[in-house]
């Protein structure tokens, strides 16, 4: 009888070798870096760490994340980004703290993203670039705090509403993926330009030099506005500064 062919085995990872991997970061948490060991399999003895607050297991050859991820009660950062993850587990959801989650070049797809995402009401930036997602949930929506969503190379043709709309989103990137031709949907395309292009900042964020060249801008835009009749003006936010013209075109959809 023939032997059935074993994958690769991958590194070992004991408890004395996580905690020896274990590294406090310049403000002071304290990250678990596994990354680029080899590890086949999501290593058990790690949930016996659940007081970390940041997991690096990317560039790895892990397929499944186990239910205990949801251990992890104070976990404010985690990358999994580089393995062979296809699902993720329901229990994902149930890390309150989660700021930050990159699950880019994987092998996920939309049957593998759990409608428990959503309650990752905490969550800032989301990664689910490079995998194999042909179709957004819509309760990504719910996560009104995030700040950047990547979902480029993927397989979308479209993206739902309810992601154009979230308040606090400054960065979509959605670039090669397979949407409709300009010809096929002119306004799809041009709203997908928007969100690519699209940043608003306050003021406080900028630096001295920037600000300038900002605020010149819009004192030359502002006298070219005066010179258009008053029923065909935009709205204006006078407490953002847009650092370039689409910005500046795009605030009152905004």
């Amino acid at each position: 009888m023939a032997k059935k062919a074993k994958g690769p085995k991958g590194k070992k990872i004991t408890l004395k070798t996580a905690k020896n991997c274990i590294k406090v970061t310049f403000d002071g948490r304290r990250r678990l870096d596994l990354s680029k060991m080899g590890i086949t399999t999501f290593p058990k003895c790690i949930l016996k760490l659940s007081d970390v607050e940041e997991i690096d297991l990317s560039r790895n050859l892990i397929k499944k994340i186990p239910e205990g991820i949801s251990k992890f009660q104070n976990l404010r950062w985690l990358d999994l980004h580089s393995n062979l993850i296809d699902k993720l587990p329901d229990t994902i959801g149930q890390l309150p703290s989660l700021h930050y989650l990159n699950l880019c070049n994987n092998k996920l797809t939309s049957n593998g993203l759990p409608m428990e995402l959503n309650q990752l009401k905490n969550l800032r930036t989301l990664n689910l670039g490079l995998n194999h997602i042909d179709n957004i949930p819509t309760t990504i929506g719910a996560l009104k705090e995030l700040h950047e969503l990547g979902l480029f190379d993927n397989l979308l043709t479209t993206i739902p509403t309810s992601i154009a709309k979230l308040p606090k989103l400054k960065k979509l990137n959605v670039k090669r993926n397979p949407f409709p031709q300009p010809e096929d949907d002119v306004t799809f395309i041009d709203t997908i330009k928007r969100l690519e292009s699209l940043y608003l900042v306050d003021e406080k964020d900028l630096c001295n030099p920037c600000l300038k060249k900002c605020l010149d801008t819009q004192d030359r835009l502002n006298k070219l506005k005066n010179s258009i009749p008053v029923s065909a003006r935009k709205p204006n936010f006078t407490n953002l500064v847009t650092p370039n013209s689409s910005a500046k075109e795009t605030q009152g959809e905004w």
